[in-house]
């Protein structure tokens, strides 16, 4: 289970540790965002980041996904 910085600053999160990590205010799932830099909760609409290969997971952290990235989504 890793958390790693490629050389370009994206992050790479093993899948065994993305399994298990699950959004602190729903239990839902999340994912990886394309930039790689946070990890997305659909269900609470929320992007927790990812800091120096360290996974925030703190609602006060976390940023609201606009309308449109909610689409992208789905």
């Amino acid at each position: 289970m890793t958390i790693s910085k490629n050389p370009n600053g994206t992050v790479k999160i093993s899948s065994i540790l993305l399994n298990i990590l699950v959004c602190p205010l729903t239990g839902g799932a999340l994912t990886l965002s394309r930039n790689k830099k946070e990890l997305i909760s659909k269900t609470g609409r929320l992007a927790f980041p990812v800091r120096d290969g360290i996974p925030i997971m703190i609602a006060s952290e976390a940023r609201n996904l606009t309308p449109a990235e909610l689409k992208k989504l789905k």
